[in-house]
């Protein structure tokens, strides 16, 4: 009879001995495709992540609410931000300053908890140089038409700000190889949006090799 073979293996080799590493996942795409909308139906659906705040100067639209939709503050207290080395990664997104506060990332990923980004494409490129390992996910509309409509019923850009922001959505679609995957957010299916973003984290914990996050 042979004897049972106790050698130790690696973790990520052993599969009755497996460890999860938390995720730092960017959810990315054009501006008016859901991204706010999306991490919000997943809040409401209660999956476990830590959802970042992002730091902004752009004045707050009708329904949103401080320190849980963004934190908003002033130009003076940007610069303080950038300033006292307080953000992962900051950029000018439509005339407004947007920032990801650093010591939240460092303090989800040190309780262990996966940790979800909501950035704009030029952000995106900034944390893929910055966080080895990270995952991203390009959230997309059905279509440009359904994308500029998205747009028009916010109600908070001019005609021109308009034919901008479809302008620089057609040059951030082209930049969708630089993601792993793509999700379409089709229009009122906030639901099957959220589902699809969770079952790829999912998915991504059950690699062989899995990603190892390195801040």
């Amino acid at each position: 009879m042979s004897e049972i073979n106790n050698s130790t293996q690696p973790a990520e080799s052993d599969p009755y001995h497996r460890e999860e590493y938390p995720l730092v996942v960017v959810i990315s795409g054009p501006s008016g495709v859901g991204k706010g909308a999306s991490l919000k139906k997943m809040k409401e659906m209660g999956y476990p992540f830590h959802f970042v705040v992002t730091a902004t100067t752009r004045p707050k639209r009708e329904g949103e609410v401080d320190g849980v939709d963004y934190y908003f503050v002033s130009m003076g207290e940007f610069a303080q931000l950038i300033e006292k080395g307080e953000l992962l990664e900051y950029a000018v997104v439509y005339g407004q300053y947007k920032g990801i506060p650093k010591q939240q990332v460092r303090d989800a990923l040190a309780s262990g908890r996966d940790v979800v980004l909501r950035i704009d494409v030029q952000g995106a490129a900034t944390i893929r140089r910055l966080i080895s390992g990270a995952l991203f996910i390009f959230l997309t509309a059905e279509s440009e038409e359904a994308l500029i409509k998205r747009l028009m019923e916010r109600k908070s850009e001019s005609s021109d700000g308009l034919k901008i922001r479809a302008a620089t959505a057609r040059e951030e679609i082209k930049r969708i190889e630089e993601f792993d995957y793509c999700v379409v957010n089709r229009d009122c299916n906030l639901l099957e949006t959220a589902e699809t973003i969770a079952a790829i984290i999912k998915a991504e914990k059950a690699r062989v090799h899995p990603r190892r996050v390195k801040l």
